[in-house]
């Protein structure tokens, strides 16, 4: 699928959960059909492993950000992807709390000097800054509109409510610094690409890759960029695009179905791949689960078993089916024939389907019309072929030479930045007040008017 889509012209952004199976097929393929492209793709890789063959690239870019709501969306969904069970609590108090906490980081850094540390890096550092320093300094926004979001916790922290405050936000530090790396500082710091893969000036193939064994925090970090980068994509007049997620559950989209239902009219074509349905819902809950599923309009599936295996038999449906029925006693034999309304595929032959062997559902539309839309098919693959094809690939390239002091210089110098931030703001703070009330910095800081 992922190659012939690419020989179709579409852009593409494929989530290789086991980085680099699909991003090895993509990127050779890639390399023989550059010439389907109105203009000719760039081809990027996202990985935290080996950063010598990732390329570098800011999710949370000032210039993507355009108002406080897509501050909103993006805390919202790197939290959720840290703290599952939050996605069946959505506006409990001590779940709201820290996304509106981390909505103000984001905001302040994008607002801050045209965004120049708007990075997620700088975010995570900010997290850490001390309540007495953090809270005056990011009370300076000019707009006001992080003011306004800290304003519950102000009031908690001039009043005394440390442990309500701890409370409220402490979910958001914990989780952010769980993400505290230098290797992931030093990919997520840099602008070697934006996320904008269908845009016909500059159209790319951006392979993101998580690691099976590192899942939860690759995935917070990668879940991320998929919602920085489908707010670029979902649009019109854009190039047609493809977005495969493999092992779609290991990563968390917020309102993954409102994309499904309205990105085809944008021409983005999404493909979740899933290895059962309990899975979906165990990740994301039954409800949302239940609508991601059912708002799909193809499916194809391999063996499943239990209830997978019967929500598929209900999407394929039932048939007229031929009965027979011979009774024989001591003096004659008689036959019945009837027709019955069945499953045309049931569950049972679901759950016994070999290896290559497919069932499901397509869609088609008014100026293609399919009459047989379901299907029980087997792929015959020529495996010496496809053997023969994979030995020649090409190995992915190598973006740079990345030393670990490198990689320890750049995250010592986004400390240094926020460190620097924190100690001339609160300078700043200090020289507008009189002079009776100007405080030592590492001092306490409660009597400072906001």
């Amino acid at each position: 699928m992922i190659a012939q889509q690419i020989q179709l012209g579409f852009t593409a952004y494929i989530y290789d959960f086991k980085f680099p199976d699909l991003t090895r097929i993509a990127y050779n393929v890639a390399l023989k059909n550059r010439d389907k492209y109105p203009v000719p793709p760039k081809f990027y890789f996202l990985n935290f492993d080996d950063l010598g063959r990732s390329h570098r690239c800011n999710i949370l870019s000032p210039e993507t950000m355009m108002d406080i709501t897509d501050a909103a969306d993006s805390s919202r969904t790197i939290l959720m992807a840290l703290n599952r069970e939050w996605i069946r609590k959505t506006g409990d108090f001590f779940v709201e709390s820290p996304i509106v906490f981390l909505t103000a980081i984001f905001w302040y850094l994008k607002k801050y000097k045209n965004g120049i540390f708007c990075t997620l890096p700088h975010a995570i550092e900010l997290c850490s800054v001390e309540y007495k320093k953090l809270f005056p300094v990011l009370s300076l926004e000019e707009s006001g509109s992080t003011t306004i979001l800290l304003n519950p916790f102000l009031s908690a922290w001039l009043n005394g409510a440390n442990e309500q405050l701890e409370g409220q936000i402490a979910s958001a530090k914990i989780g952010m610094a769980r993400l505290a790396s230098p290797s992931l500082y030093y990919i997520l710091s840099g602008n070697d690409f934006t996320l904008d893969i269908n845009d016909p000036q500059a159209p790319k193939l951006v392979c993101v890759g998580n690691n099976p064994a590192k899942a939860q925090i690759y995935g917070a970090v990668l879940s991320l960029c998929t919602e920085r980068m489908l707010k670029m994509v979902n649009r019109k007049g854009r190039l047609k695009s493809t977005l495969i997620f493999d092992e779609f559950p290991t990563i968390f989209v917020n309102n993954i179905d409102s994309l499904i239902a309205t990105a085809r009219s944008n021409k983005v074509a999404t493909t979740l791949a899933i290895q059962d349905f309990s899975q979906l819902r165990k990740d994301y809950g039954k409800e949302q689960a239940d609508v991601i599923i059912n708002v799909c309009g193809n499916i194809a599936s391999g063996q499943v078993l239990g209830d997978s295996a019967r929500q598929i038999s209900d999407r394929i449906g039932r048939i007229m089916q031929e009965r027979e029925s011979i009774s024989i006693n001591s003096s004659d034999t008689s036959v019945s024939k009837s027709t019955q309304l069945e499953a045309a595929i049931p569950p049972s032959r679901i759950a016994s389907l070999s290896s290559g062997e497919f069932v499901g559902a397509v869609a088609d539309d008014p100026l293609q019309k399919i009459k047989l839309k379901a299907f029980h098919c087997e792929i015959q693959a020529d495996i010496a072929a496809i053997n023969r094809e994979e030995a020649a690939y090409e190995e992915l390239p190598v973006i740079r030479n990345v030393t670990p002091e490198v990689i320890q210089q750049n995250y010592m110098q986004i400390k240094q930045d926020i460190e620097s931030l924190i100690e001339s703001e609160l300078s700043r703070i200090n020289a507008q007040l009189p002079a009776p009330a100007k405080q030592d910095p590492n001092h306490d800081t409660q009597a400072i008017s906001f």
